[in-house]
């Protein structure tokens, strides 16, 4: 349970007041002025102040100082009254700059021994190694505490901003993410409309099975965006209604899919299929689906192949299409270039992959990502069977 800073110092103040009074009534047996209620009213000045010790440091230390003076003056046992002075020194010196600390400190140095001198007593040696080894001491420590308390602001501060990076980072990823799903979906469903309006008074039963496509792929992206979205107010990488993420299961779903829009694809795995983390799975995923739209949209028509390669410590997946049939131009995207690829890039950065991406000199282009695996799904068994 943490207190607020002034029940803390009230209790602090308590618990001198308390010491002093246990020490006032060992003064005479020490062989001191036995304290009457003028010198119980200076102990309550020296220790009762420290309540605001914290937000006027300087001020408490001159005045507590000033009140031992008077008490050290009034021939009373200083011991008594030398804890709120010490307390105040190591107080300004966690709070304010060492100049002023340097001050304070001096101040306690030189009431020490005024009250070494003042009472005639012991030897002047050992009080002043009292009065120049206390107050460094307790600067010391203050300088310490003061410093924790600026390194863990700056600690803190430095936890904010990295989580503010992490909260503009997850907003590009999601945005990322619903890039991938809107625009693989919607280039579906264009040239499965197209399609549709293209046959409707010829051939209702390709009109009929274009627009059950395109219901098929608006429903996905309806539970795509719903999933992502759901990802803001969930942890993990499943939405908030418990459905996984798109793993490499559902390759060959997308790949049928993407055969209705009019493009060949071909679908071959080599090697020895294994269990793969989601996100590394996540990955893959997303950048086939993004090659895919991408050979919709820019080469229509082209037949395209996915290879899937489960090797030893990685898996690879390469996408490659022929380009436009002869006789049709490729569709060059508007722009210099798209976003789709650079979220391709930053997905292989993040697994800690590499992808080449740009035309094959055979015609046509080609995607191609590397991951790599945990060791311990290396171990499993992954020896390529090409």
């Amino acid at each position: 349970m943490r207190l607020h800073p002034l029940v803390a110092d009230g209790l602090i103040a308590a618990a001198l007041t308390t010491v002093a009074v246990l020490l006032g009534t060992e003064a005479v047996a020490q062989g001191w002025r036995a304290l009457d209620p003028l010198a119980w009213t200076l102990v309550a000045l020296l220790t009762l102040p420290l309540v605001l010790r914290t937000r006027a440091p300087v001020t408490v230390c001159l005045a507590v100082h000033a009140c031992w003076a008077v008490y050290v003056t009034l021939g009373y046992w200083p011991v008594v009254g030398s804890f709120g002075p010490m307390l105040a020194v190591y107080t300004v010196a966690s709070l304010r700059p060492d100049r002023t600390a340097a001050a304070c400190a001096a101040l306690l140095a030189g009431v020490w021994i005024y009250a070494g001198v003042f009472s005639g007593t012991g030897s002047m040696a050992s009080v002043a190694g009292q009065a120049v080894g206390f107050p460094l001491v307790l600067w010391r420590f203050g300088y310490v505490a003061r410093r924790t308390g600026e390194l863990t602001l700056r600690l803190r501060a430095e936890q904010a901003d990295r989580a503010r990076r992490e909260v503009a980072g997850e907003r590009v990823r999601i945005a990322r993410e619903l890039h991938d799903v809107v625009a693989h979906h919607i280039a579906v469903i264009n040239v499965q409309a197209g399609l549709a309006r293209f046959v409707f008074h010829t051939d209702a039963r390709t009109a009929r099975d274009a627009l059950d496509t395109i219901e098929g792929a608006s429903g996905e992206a309806l539970a795509e965006l719903r999933r992502m979205l759901g990802l803001l107010r969930a942890d993990g990488v499943q939405g908030a209604d418990g459905a996984p993420a798109p793993g490499l299961d559902q390759l060959d779903e997308m790949v049928a899919r993407v055969r209705t829009g009019g493009v060949g694809v071909l679908l071959r795995v080599t090697g020895t299929p294994r269990t793969l983390p989601p996100g590394v799975q996540l990955c893959v995923y997303r950048v086939v689906q993004e090659a895919l739209t991408n050979v919709l949209k820019h080469a229509p028509g082209a037949d395209a192949a996915v290879e899937l390669a489960y090797r030893a410590g990685e898996v690879t997946v390469s996408v490659t299409d022929g380009g436009p049939p002869e006789g049709r131009d490729p569709v060059t995207p508007a722009g210099p270039g798209g976003h789709g690829l650079i979220g391709m890039r930053e997905r292989a950065k993040l697994y800690g992959g590499t992808i080449a991406v740009g035309p094959r000199s055979e015609g046509g282009f080609g995607v191609r990502l590397t991951l790599p695996t945990p060791v311990q799904a290396a171990r499993r068994g992954d020896t390529p069977r090409e």
